[in-house]
């Protein structure tokens, strides 16, 4: 029974991280897609103002910070935090 859970709840925290990619690489083709549109846009009705680089400067901040939640040392440390809490908890359990 106990293999079952383990498994179980790999599972769950795999999927949970792939959707969390999924997001953040959708976020980034959205990106990808609709600010070269932008500045396309840009030129074409106001080549004196570049307008276009707001957008993008929020959005690729937006991106960035997206970035360093999925792949940045915070996600490692609140995984190994998880296992640690996890680990003593079960010794606490057994010495009981």
């Amino acid at each position: 029974m106990e293999t079952y859970t383990k498994e179980t709840t790999a599972y769950e925290r795999a999927s949970k991280r792939v959707k969390e990619l999924k997001e953040f690489y959708g976020n980034l083709t959205s990106f990808c897609i609709v600010i070269p549109f932008l500045a396309i846009l840009n030129l074409m009705t106001a080549p004196g103002y570049l307008w276009f680089l707001w957008p993008m400067l929020g959005w690729g901040i937006g991106i960035a910070f997206h970035a360093v939640n999925i792949f940045g040392i915070g996600k490692r440390w609140e995984e190994n935090k998880i296992k640690e809490l996890m680990e003593e908890e079960k010794r606490k359990i057994k010495t009981l």
